[in-house]
């Protein structure tokens, strides 16, 4: 299975785009709805709010009023902090459990407008960002949500910045213009990324081609994406890593080398290292051979973006004697 997190600031065009991977037959699990749900009328959820800011936030129905809610919290973080200690848990509980019955080579996309904020990206093979300008998203809500301009900048600042969502993407896709041209840039990624790389983690496999052994120019953002794929090492393999660190020569500012990210993961003992094969392969990094020092190499099952790490144990393995 093919693990994707979609978000982008408010009015940027999340569901334009969960629309066509819906479309497309990913299976899309919305954040949104979801926090909907686990505060429906009825739920423990519900309760907890009502506990927590009273009961002059419901409406006549016995429903949340979220409007009102969403006013209190966007402008108090400390308010906003409560609500989302209630809320969140629920949601990523409603969401693997969705996650849990989608097939093994399914893509699984899940909308979440505060996947940044909430520091979830290491848990997805890939991070989709939705980016358009400040201006254009402050139109967008006053258009659209009839919101006052100063309500809607206040939204915006309570979520993390441009730069901040920019770090954890993968993928940047702009929406500030002709929603069709978004669109096409979201098919090219599903047809010529994504479903190449959801084949090959259900195949077990690494991306086709050769890891290309051309020098390129140094490049300013492989330091960052090395960071992203060493956070998702370190998620998947746990408490196994002693250590995941970026090695070789796309580690070394300024100096030209071929475009292949290269990790290096410590595992404790010869044991650990057979116990991490399996959460690496299913992290995006199947099995390749061995090293000739006795460790593991992978090689990443992700057409995009070309990455080895290599799992070295620390001592060797115990053998029982008698």
């Amino acid at each position: 299975m093919l693990s994707l997190g979609l978000t982008g600031g408010i009015a940027a065009g999340k569901s334009l785009l969960s629309t066509r991977f819906r479309e497309l037959g990913a299976v899309v699990i919305d954040a949104d709805q979801l926090a909907r749900e686990v505060v429906a009328p009825g739920t423990p959820g519900l309760a907890q709010v009502v506990a927590q800011f009273g009961q002059n936030f419901l409406l006549p129905d016995g429903s949340l009023d979220r409007l009102k809610l969403g006013s209190l919290v966007f402008a108090d973080p400390s308010q906003r902090q409560a609500l989302n200690a209630i809320i969140h848990p629920r949601v990523r509980a409603a969401a693997q459990s969705m996650k849990d019955q989608a097939g093994p080579g399914a893509i699984v996309v899940q909308d979440i407008p505060l996947l940044v904020e909430t520091g979830q990206g290491a848990a997805f093979h890939l991070v989709v960002v939705v980016q358009a300008s400040a201006e254009t998203r402050v139109a967008r809500m006053m258009a659209t949500r009839g919101m006052s301009r100063e309500d809607a900048q206040a939204r915006m600042d309570a979520q993390a910045s441009d730069a901040e969502r920019a770090a954890a993407a993968d993928v940047v896709i702009a929406n500030d213009g002709d929603p069709q041209q978004a669109i096409a840039a979201l098919d090219a990624l599903w047809h010529g990324r994504l479903l190449p790389f959801a084949a090959n983690l259900a195949d077990g496999q690494p991306a086709a081609g050769p890891l290309t052994p051309q020098n390129v120019p140094a490049d300013p953002r492989w330091p960052v994406q090395a960071a992203r794929l060493a956070a998702r090492v370190k998620t998947a393999v746990g408490e196994l890593a002693v250590s995941v660190d970026h090695i070789g020569a796309t580690s070394v500012p300024g100096q030209p080398a071929p475009d292949v990210l290269e990790l290096q993961v410590q595992v404790r003992t010869a044991e650990d290292l057979l116990a991490a094969m399996a959460p690496l392969a299913a992290a995006g990094f199947p099995l390749s051979g061995r090293t000739s020092g006795g460790g593991s190499l992978h090689v990443s099952a992700d057409p995009g973006r070309a990455a080895t790490v290599t799992a070295l144990a620390q001592a060797p393995a115990q053998h029982s004697t008698g």
